[in-house]
């Protein structure tokens, strides 16, 4: 007897043992961690799971939401149990349970079982904050402000340089509203939208860690706010809430002697607020933005996304956000209107990341000096100073510098510059608020009011902002230049990722949309940006025009009419409405992307059917900045027709998974006979059949005619061999430009020819990537030549990061899976490089692939996340797994998850 239930306890023990061996973590709801301003009224949650023991996939999932963590402790959940769920989905689990109530937290967690029939431990309890779910529950908060521009003169989609009808400074307001609190707070929730962006504090701290709140957005048709959990911050007695205005994209100032790239003017900032206190005895209050506010202009004397800002310390209003303020001098607000729709942020915010000092420090003049930060970089500064009241110090960013270390902004915008005016005698920091640039190099300019005294700089820093996305990718490789080349495309991603996708950091900041659907798997590599990607859908929808045209910016900000509509309507650009929503749902796997922004893919494509003669269209910018003998900018060596029909028709292959994956079958059916037409009239117009070749035989015409299907089979192999032909015959070198390189990159990883790529990319004689590091660039540069007048910090022809990724370390998703679920790890080794490693977090977890080889040796080491599958492919040669010989089969080693360690002896 003792021997049976000695034998129970052990069973008991292993089973225990084993069960901790599943681990469920990263819970996320709509792709975020906790976040504080959840407004979707049936939000989808995800998981990772965890597993020492290979080939483990879920079976089930049990999920519980309660509104007090007490309850959820005790395995209860309030609003929603889900009780046990058979399914192998860990991804987009839509909620199922009670009404969600708006400004509410909620907890939860959950649990697994395994195909062992094993349950994991609950997970760590995570929680969400809903934001404002219903127009109604904003409790009658009013837009407010301090003034009000003559509706004539409100500009929301201004052409390119038309005349200014006003000339202002715009001073900055700040706002402020003190009320009582005698009772003992429970929780307290803040909902705050500022436009252009606001920074909010209470009892005069400045809450959260936030940098230009809320994003920018198509402002005629909608605005952002963003949600706080200010529960912390309150007290009892008397409060002060502190609201500070810039104003971004919102309104753009017409100052004389700044730079203005576009004039936009939707209105003089304003602001919306509700703040839900609920009491420990159960009852409720709002604190929202009403006739109760008191408004006083700050010390923000300029701020403009374009021109810089300016500060004066001399106008501070000392502890005017605490309680003890006396506003009895401040002014009532007035009422204002705002945009037709609220949504909370659906980015990630910006913050503050690297911090950068000076690497080198030249005197200009007695009062001027130069400092160079060592990297080109998105952000603002950081200054520490003393001197008497009115000393000014004014900083002249540039990513360049003159021979004589003065900035050179000549082609990142100018003049931009901060400015801070000290009020004297302490010792005083200050960064700006609501406007950046990008920058490598300050020319400082220290202003003293009397000749003798300048102001002592005690310290100035560089600060890195970008979108705060988490980052889930990183490689290394063997080969030096290669390293380089990554750093150098990060930077410009980190450098251009903000409430937008931006072109650049400093001269437009516009989201330009062809770099969203050609850099997206780039950085998709890197970071997760299904929140960005999500936000970019959603500027789509706002900027798409009645005809259905969606403009190759968006938001749309300002109408560039010189060239006729090339710089508004090009394929290239606005396929991005129907290629992100596709591209998206394959990262991502929600299915709900794809009917959220259906209408605007159908209506997008009817427009381009309408601008097309006999199937064929002819608008926009063809492969723009491509290297022909010309200064770069319009296609030179790829006629508009190819790129743009070739786009065209890629998007028709597209609907028609679409289509088939929601259950349009009319529509798709409808798109395969459009797309069928289209194909022969592509081939008609561009294909020579005696040379195999499409067009003029640029690179660009015929990688984007393979890549698109276009090419009929029996010549597809001849096309190939043309276009490795005409890389070849010039020494290796390429010519395409920011359409054509992916797909060029595209082609010949899908041959096989990942030789071609390297020979085209590890060099630093023709211009490419080597050449703008050897000229000394350290962010990707506008156009391949690293030209100094042109953006050198620009994010659209990064695509050799994609490549570093998918086909050096082999890292893919096979054909039909979603979300990465299942797997191809097959590796393109090359002369340059010996040994490489990439890690990337899908949905699902980490993918690795890490190979090294010497001689006739090849290793590789692979780890698949728990809920995935992977093919496995080897160089030819006797194979062994985990020491164990194994057949090496051509259509690959298939694996569950787990680590593996595979070697070959090569032939």
């Amino acid at each position: 007897m003792k021997r049976i239930l000695f034998l129970l306890l052990l069973l008991h023990c292993c089973a225990a043992i084993f069960a901790q061996q599943l681990e469920v973590h990263d819970l996320n709801v709509e792709y975020k961690i906790n976040p504080s301003e959840l407004d979707a009224v049936h939000p989808n949650f995800s998981w990772i799971i965890k597993s020492t023991v290979r080939n483990t996939k879920q079976t089930a999932f049990q999920l519980l939401v309660s509104k007090d963590l007490k309850s959820l402790k005790k395995n209860f959940g309030t609003v929603w149990d889900s009780k046990w769920v058979s399914t192998s989905n860990s991804t987009h689990v839509k909620y199922n349970g009670q009404d969600l109530a708006s400004a509410t937290k909620y907890f939860w967690k959950v649990r697994v079982k395994d195909n062992r029939n094993q349950a994991s431990a609950w997970s760590v309890p995570a929680e969400f904050i809903t934001g404002i779910l219903k127009p109604e529950d904003w409790h009658q908060a009013w837009w407010i402000t301090d003034e009000r521009l003559d509706y004539k003169l409100k500009n929301p989609l201004p052409i390119d340089g038309e005349k200014d009808k006003i000339s202002l400074n715009n001073q900055l307001p700040l706002f402020r509203k003190s009320f009582n609190i005698d009772k003992k707070v429970k929780h307290a929730y803040a909902f705050v939208a500022g436009l252009g962006h606001f920074e909010f504090s209470v009892n005069g701290t400045k809450i959260g860690d936030h940098f230009l709140d809320a994003g920018w957005t198509k402002y005629n048709k909608e605005a952002q706010y963003v949600g706080f959990d200010i529960t912390a911050q309150l007290k009892k007695g008397k409060n002060a809430l502190g609201v500070m205005l810039g104003n971004g994209f919102y309104f753009i100032p017409p100052v004389k002697g700044r730079y203005r790239k576009t004039k936009n003017m939707f209105d003089f900032p304003k602001m919306i607020c509700l703040v839900k206190i609920e009491y420990a005895d159960g009852s409720m209050a709002f604190i929202k933005s009403d006739e109760t506010w008191k408004t006083s202009k700050g010390p923000i004397t300029f701020s403009s996304i374009y021109g810089g800002e300016d500060y004066d310390a001399t106008l501070e209003q000392k502890n005017w956000n605490k309680v003890n303020f006396d506003d009895a001098n401040w002014k009532n607000i007035l009422i204002t209107d705002g945009p037709p729709k609220l949504i909370a942020q659906q980015q990630e915010p910006l913050k503050v990341f690297e911090t950068f000092e000076a690497k080198k420090i030249a005197e200009i003049s007695k009062q001027k000096t130069a400092y160079d930060l060592g990297q080109n970089f998105s952000g603002i500064i950081s200054i520490t100073v003393k001197g008497s009241a009115g000393d000014t110090i004014r900083v002249y960013p540039a990513e360049l510098i003159n021979t004589d270390f003065t900035a050179n902004q000549k082609s990142s915008g100018k003049p931009y510059y901060f400015q801070y005016i000290l009020k004297g005698n302490v010792v005083e920091e200050w960064q700006p608020r609501f406007s950046y640039y990008g920058f490598r190099y300050l020319e400082v300019q220290n202003l003293a009011i009397n000749s003798g005294n300048q102001a002592q700089i005690i310290e100035l820093k560089g600060l890195h902002t970008r979108n705060s996305a988490a980052k889930t990718g990183s490689f290394t490789c063997s080969n030096p230049l290669y390293n380089q080349t990554y750093d150098l495309i990060d930077w410009a991603i980190k450098s251009n990722m903000a409430s937008v996708l931006t072109d650049c950091p400093h001269r437009e900041k516009l989201g330009w949309l062809e770099q969203v659907h050609l850099m997206g798997s780039s950085i998709n590599a890197n970071y997760q940006i299904a929140s960005l990607l999500n936000k970019a859908m959603a500027d789509m929808r706002a900027s798409q025009t009645e005809e259905g045209l969606v403009p190759e910016i968006a938001p749309e900000y300002v109408f560039f009419n010189w060239g006729g509509d090339i710089f508004r309507d090009s394929p290239e650009w606005g396929s991005s409405s129907i290629i992100v929503p596709w591209y998206a749902y394959q990262w991502y796997g929600n299915e709900g992307v794809l009917y959220e922004n259906y209408p605007m893919m159908v209506k997008y494509l009817d427009y381009i059917q309408s601008q097309s003669t006999d199937f064929i269209n002819e608008k926009g910018l063809s492969d723009w900045y491509d290297l022909g003998p010309k200064a770069s900018g319009v296609s030179q060596l790829t006629p508009k027709g190819v790129t743009a029909t070739a786009i065209w028709y890629y998007d028709l292959t597209l609907m028609i998974k679409i289509a088939k994956q929601i259950g349009k079958t009319a529509d798709m059916e409808k798109y395969q006979a459009l797309a069928e037409k289209v194909k022969k009239a592509f081939n008609d117009k561009f294909f020579h059949t005696n040379t195999k070749q499409y067009a003029t035989g640029s690179q660009t015409a015929n990688a984007m005619a393979i890549f698109m299907g276009l090419v009929n089979q029996k010549d597809k192999s001849a096309v190939i061999e043309n276009l490795i032909k005409d890389i070849e015959s010039r020494n290796n070198s390429l010519t395409a430009g920011d359409i054509g390189f992916r797909y060029v990159l595209r082609v010949l990883e899908d041959a096989g020819r990942s030789d071609i790529i390297d020979k085209m990319n590890n060099r630093s004689d023709v211009p490419g990537y080597g050449y703008q590091i050897a000229t000394g660039a350290t962010a990707l540069t506008e156009s391949w030549a690293a030209l100094r007048e042109n953006s050198n910090n620009h994010l659209m022809l990064g695509h050799l990061m994609e490549w570093f990724y998918s086909g050096l370390c082999g890292i893919k998703q096979a054909e039909n899976s979603v979300a990465y679920q299942n797997i191809i790890i097959n590796p393109q080794t090359v002369a340059s490089v010996n040994q490489a490693k990439a890690e990337f977090k899908s949905p699902y977890g980490f993918i690795k692939s890490s190979w090294s080889k010497f001689e006739n040796d090849f290793t590789m080491d692979v780890e698949i996340p728990v809920n995935c599958d992977a093919a496995v492919f080897l160089p030819e040669g006797k194979a062994k797994m985990d020491g164990q010989a194994i057949n090496n089969n051509k259509n690959g080693i298939r694996i569950g998850s787990g680590v593996y360690h595979f070697s070959v002896i090569t032939n």
